[in-house]
């Protein structure tokens, strides 16, 4: 009788953890449908731009040897693109285990924007929702169980538009054309592997170090980015890593990749993704 009236309480509390969670699934949907619909209502998705070899004609030479191996002249200039991940990440430091997650990530060109949409598994019933949005000149991250009830949660600030800024150039390997002039990227040599990338919106400024190899971006570098700490940002440097290329829609991309934190007490890796889908606008 005991061992009974135990399985109907599991039975029982799964049934309602599988209910809040399906709720909250609803729930989320529509709030990633009203956010999503924001970031192209701000945006100009179609701007029949097409590329040319001109377009990186006087960038440094590894910058050149890229979007030439990247990109073929006469395809569209990417409007906008969703990108389906799977991959695990760290939820807190260095010292945090992993966790699986699965990501539809919404970006726009004009003007830079993106709204990233995860669920992480804690545990089998248990998820919670992780969203990352950078729109215009506003910005925010929030956390939540089952995508619904509030956990944490960053407002705009100037530091956290910097750093969304800096996560859009790094992840542009994924829509190159936004890495060309004509978007409004500036390029500086800095030796036959590496270039500087440079990019300001709405008066805020990212920069990284792009570093090549094969005519492929393998590593970007921020000396500084900011990074949430005890309700703060402390500004850390920060890597992102990139490989295993394939061409989609005409577009060489990579389909996998890991960041990693240099904070003074040790670097960790924070993620680690797979991209399984993309589709360009």
């Amino acid at each position: 009788m005991r061992l009974g009236r135990v399985l109907t309480g599991v039975v029982c509390a799964a049934g309602a953890l599988g209910g809040i969670a399906l709720a909250g699934r609803r729930l989320r949907d529509r709030e990633t449908e009203r956010q999503v619909a924001s970031l192209r209502n701000r945006a100009e998705t179609d701007r029949g731009k097409t590329v040319s070899a001109d377009d990186w004609a006087d960038l440094p030479g590894p910058v050149r040897s890229y979007f030439s191996d990247v990109l073929e002249p006469g395809q569209p200039y990417v409007d906008g693109v969703r990108i389906e991940q799977v991959g695990r990440l760290r939820p807190g430091g260095a010292d945090s285990p992993w966790k699986p997650f699965t990501a539809t990530h919404h970006v726009t060109v004009d003007p830079p924007g993106f709204y990233w949409d995860a669920t992480v598994r804690y545990l089998p019933f248990v998820s919670v929702g992780v969203r990352d949005r950078f729109a215009g000149d506003e910005s925010g991250a929030s956390v939540s169980l089952f995508g619904v009830v509030p956990v944490d949660s960053a407002g705009s600030s100037p530091e956290l538009l910097e750093a969304e800024l800096i996560r859009y150039l790094a992840e542009a390997v994924w829509y190159p054309t936004a890495l060309l002039p004509g978007e409004g990227v500036e390029w500086a040599a800095i030796d036959d592997e590496t270039a500087r990338a440079t990019v300001e919106h709405g008066g805020v400024t990212a920069s990284l170090t792009f570093t090549f190899e094969d005519d492929e971006v393998r590593r970007v570098h921020a000396d500084e980015r900011y990074r949430s700490v005890d309700g703060g940002f402390e500004p850390t440097p920060w890597t992102g890593h990139w490989h295993d290329y394939a061409t989609h829609d005409g577009v060489s991309v990579p389909m996998a990749g890991a960041v990693t934190w240099h904070p003074p007490d040790g670097e960790f890796q924070a993620w680690q993704g797979r991209v399984i889908d993309i589709e360009y606008r």
